[in-house]
């Protein structure tokens, strides 16, 4: 097995899964064109075979198995797209395999994942993070001799994803001035930013993480690999807790740029996709343009490629997604607001301190006896982010005793 990586194992995985990957569209897209005033395309991987790149990677590994590693299983652990990937390898190649995921997996991707693999894939639901599920595929590993399918630590892993920047060149026929894309564990940053770098030496390479996991930014800073402390899981596809040391020593050989940013940001690309496209991201295949924002001023007149990395998102997690959105805009707010139990105090507070597009949509309140005020948590939608402002002042103006709730509030977290 190789140790090291280089270009020609990309145009060797390139030929090797043609018939395995499906060969995804390098869209452009008008609407973020005319935003930017730049000429952007979506690289669509979320139309995979299992709607993700992942698959690239895993399949790639998997094809140098030998017959007694076959004999004996593979072993892999994933917050949800490398695992439809190995199972997809594990089904065609007719190995079984036993896939370690997170206890917080949406239930579509657990689901995905046994459809594709069928009786050839076990699925073991372990920890609250990839971390904690690779820490247990490593275990079995060692203990069963079974081959552990990294999903982004690995030159054979990593040959595999850059093949989608050998895609965007056969289908663009020129060089790209930026490639956006999203990154985990930085198997993808590293592959096809080494790819591109080699054969289109000017093109800019631009790493984008949530504010929430934002590993590959924090060890570029230090010059190392960074352990985070804690990982918001919402971006779940990227909500890596420490990159790989092998994908870092080539991603910062090749990266321009990370851009870092909020989950709610992604939130309102997701919704913006969908809305202006018809594109069901997942937040993690939205990464590449929330960073647009970060990017504006140096992408005008530019030609731009966009990474849709996944599009394994479950419909139950949309009501979260909007109102993570609505947060991020600062069209949504809390408050805790302390009533006087006089009759009349509702409607007081309904007739002057709401404007007349402020909407209620959350009240919780219960009247308390022998007690001349009591709380109630009120959650208000505006229309525009500058009526809040005004709003404060009218709640002022009455007199009213409030408190804002702010992001790091305890209530506020349970509330989102």
């Amino acid at each position: 097995m190789p140790q090291t990586f280089n270009v020609k194992m990309v145009d060797d995985a390139r030929e090797a899964l043609r018939g395995v990957v499906k060969e995804t569209p390098l869209i452009f897209n008008r609407g973020l064109s005319e935003r930017y005033g730049a000429k952007v395309y979506l690289k669509r991987e979320d139309l995979q075979v299992v709607r993700s790149y992942k698959l690239r990677g895993a399949y790639n590994r998997m094809r140098y198995l030998t017959p007694a590693e076959k004999k004996r299983g593979i072993v892999c652990a994933s917050a949800g797209n490398h695992a439809q990937g190995v199972a997809f390898g594990c089904a065609a190649l007719k190995v079984h395999g036993t896939i370690f995921m997170p206890k917080n997996t949406p239930r579509q991707k657990i689901d995905r994942v046994q459809a594709l693999g069928g009786k050839w894939a076990t699925i073991e639901l372990t920890g609250d993070s990839f971390d904690e599920a690779s820490r247990a595929a490593r275990q079995m590993s060692e203990s069963k001799r079974m081959t552990f399918i990294h999903p982004f630590n690995d030159p054979l892993v990593i040959a595999g994803q850059g093949t989608v920047g050998a895609e965007i060149l056969e289908q663009f026929k020129e060089c790209p001035d930026y490639v956006v894309v999203p990154v985990g564990g930085g198997g993808l940053v590293a592959g096809l930013g080494a790819y591109l770098k080699a054969k289109c030496p000017s093109a800019k390479i631009i790493g984008v993480e949530a504010t929430g996991a934002a590993g590959m930014y924090r060890s570029l800073k230090a010059g190392k690999v960074v352990s985070l402390d804690t990982v918001d899981t919402f971006v779940d596809g990227t909500a890596v807790k420490t990159i790989g040391d092998f994908a870092f020593s080539i991603a910062r050989r090749v990266i321009d740029r990370m851009v870092v940013v909020p989950e709610g940001k992604v939130c309102q690309e997701m919704i913006s996709l969908y809305q202006r496209d018809g594109i069901v991201a997942e937040p993690a295949g939205a990464l590449s343009i929330a960073a647009l924002d970060e990017l504006a001023g140096k992408i005008k007149g530019k030609t731009v490629v966009c990474l849709v990395s996944g599009g394994n998102n479950d419909i139950s997690r949309y009501p979260e997604v909007i109102e993570r959105s609505l947060v991020y805009q600062g069209l949504k707010h809390y408050f805790m607001v302390n009533f006087s139990q006089r009759p009349g105090a509702l409607r007081r507070f309904l007739d002057e301190a709401l404007g007349p597009t402020d909407d209620i949509t959350l009240f919780e309140y219960t009247k308390k006896n022998n007690r001349e005020n009591g709380p109630a948590l009120i959650g208000i939608e505006l229309r525009k982010k500058e009526h809040l402002q005004p709003l404060l002042r009218r709640m002022k103006k009455l007199g009213m005793s409030f408190e804002l709730l702010e992001k790091d509030s305890p209530v506020f977290r349970f509330l989102i």
